[in-house]
């Protein structure tokens, strides 16, 4: 059991992902967002895997502080579309990073196709007490053909969970907490912290 706060930063400039984060990890751990460490530059993403993105923003992070951080790389991955988005979901309609366009991208990629299986993964890299660790976490669900929802960011307005009614836009931030991939991912991070 913990008895004092961890301080952790979270290697985002991204305010949805950090509240999430932050509230999955309770008063037990201190997040600390890039501008709180005088870092305002977006981190490299070089690789083609989920787990290196993680690795390699977590690395530049502690290389350049020797915070103990931790960093995640999450994905899209459409069965008819071979895994697509995948990695490049954040910039899959350009660097601009646009949800709408993203979205639009991938419902027009999509139109007239039946099977809409896609799964969200998310792969966190921990640096701590200078080891690297990685924590996976996935949800499937489908595509749904229209927009449903104002709340999440990113594909959640047209990602329907398994066994739902609600696409991750409609759903309290509670309940997206406790089935998605991000805080499958969390909840592992923390069971491991504790244990230390």
């Amino acid at each position: 059991m913990l008895d004092k706060q961890i301080e952790l930063v979270f290697a985002t400039n991204n305010q949805h992902k950090l509240r999430e984060v932050q509230e999955l990890l309770g008063n037990h751990f201190k997040v600390l967002s890039l501008s709180e460490i005088g870092i305002n530059v977006d981190i490299p993403e070089d690789f083609d895997t989920l787990q290196e993105n993680a690795l390699q923003k977590a690395q530049y992070i502690y290389n350049r502080t020797g915070h103990s951080c931790f960093a995640d790389d999450t994905g899209l991955e459409v069965d008819a579309l071979n895994g697509e988005p995948g990695v490049f979901s954040a910039r899959y309609a350009g660097e601009s990073k646009s949800s709408k366009d993203n979205i639009k991208k991938l419902l027009a990629n999509l139109e007239g196709v039946k099977n809409r299986k896609a799964r969200f993964r998310t792969v966190i890299a921990l640096i701590f007490d200078k080891q690297e660790y990685l924590f996976e976490g996935e949800v499937w669900g489908t595509i749904i053909e229209t927009e449903q929802g104002s709340d999440g960011f990113g594909y959640d307005p047209v990602f329907l969970p398994d066994s739902y009614d609600n696409t991750f836009a409609q759903m309290p931030l509670e309940l997206k907490n406790r089935i998605s991939h991000r805080g499958i991912a969390v909840s592992k991070l923390i069971t491991f912290l504790k244990s230390r």
